[in-house]
């Protein structure tokens, strides 16, 4: 058991960063909602899915028929990002201004909120398998709930030292997500919108008499949110180079295990909970196997809410300084 654990110590790190880094772009989505309006959006996992096919039909449209490596393979993946980004962020915005926003305006419980995420979420799975998802790729109608792939990375080891090998898609997943993260962050303390957000986070009564629109903030956030989300997509199409209907909601959990982690509204706590749950499953694989996975990861989420329901850093968007 833990002789296999160290055999497969360096490519489970290799994995478990690599994944980690997906689940943390997609938990800055659900930790920047919840730091402003205090709601978990259940929907934010459609949004990722969004994403995905978003990048699926852009791979069909440019025809990209074989695979491709290096700089075209970064370019394609910027292209992805791009688009994917583009189309999840427009439908964070749409889920807000239709699922929340009146809600909002009529000083609805949170339940009610909660109650809406969920079914916009069932929505957007059941509109996507029996509706978008046999039109767009000339499916039958029963197809539209299998997986749909699109083979186009070429993949190379660009370290190999034993057994400690980086390949190509891998590592530019990681690194692409570090440099997502790090401009949110520099835009959410450095901005003179992202002193908004962290105003109507803090105090949103305060913070309509300073001037903010708190309409205009939360449209941001869920766009920011989105965009994050389609990011990680794009990121997720080049890991694994299929999706499907379904795709959003186990690793939206995933998301939202790794936001809780870190520290619920904390946009670092996102970042470190995300790698830690990454590595914490890939670990928890090679120990028990790969059918533990999943359990390995929720786990973890029963643990600290548990032991340490503020996360690992604890503090929260309501608490940043300005």
């Amino acid at each position: 058991m833990f002789g296999n654990f160290i055999d497969q110590f360096w490519p489970s790190t290799i994995d478990g960063l690599s994944l980690g880094a997906i689940y943390a772009l997609v938990a800055l989505g659900y930790t920047m909602v919840y730091g402003v309006l205090r709601l978990i959006n259940f929907a934010h996992s459609e949004i990722f899915m969004i994403g995905t096919f978003a990048g699926l039909i852009t791979l069909n449209t440019i025809g990209l028929s074989s695979s491709v490596g290096g700089v075209a393979l970064i370019g394609v993946v910027l292209l992805l990002a791009l688009v994917a980004g583009l189309a999840s962020g427009a439908s964070a915005v749409a889920l807000e201004f239709v699922a929340y926003r009146p809600l909002r305006r009529r000083g609805a419980s949170r339940l009610a909120a909660l109650i809406s995420a969920i079914g916009a979420s069932l929505f957007l799975q059941q509109l996507f398998a029996r509706v978008l998802i046999p039109w767009w790729f000339d499916l039958p109608d029963e197809k539209g709930a299998l997986p749909i792939q699109h083979h186009f990375v070429e993949r190379t080891n660009l370290v190999s030292l034993g057994d400690f090998v980086i390949p190509n898609d891998k590592l530019l997943v990681l690194l692409g997500a570090i440099l997502m993260m790090i401009a949110l962050d520099q835009f959410v303390n450095r901005t003179r919108l992202g002193r908004g957000i962290r105003a109507t986070a803090q105090d949103p009564e305060t913070a309509v008499l300073m001037g903010v629109n708190i309409d205009r903030v939360v449209a941001t956030t869920f766009l920011i949110g989105g965009a994050m989300a389609g990011v990680a997509a794009a990121l997720y199409l080049l890991r694994f180079e299929d999706t499907h209907y379904f795709v959003g909601f186990l690793l939206g959990i995933k998301a939202f295990t790794a936001a809780v982690l870190g520290g619920i509204g904390n946009l670092r706590g996102a970042l470190l909970g995300g790698l830690v749950l990454g590595l914490i499953e890939m670990y928890g694989s090679a120990i028990f196997g790969t059918e533990w996975q999943h359990v390995v990861a929720f786990s973890v989420l029963v643990l600290v809410l548990m032991f340490r329901p503020t996360g690992i850093l604890g503090e929260s968007l309501q608490q940043a300084r300005a």
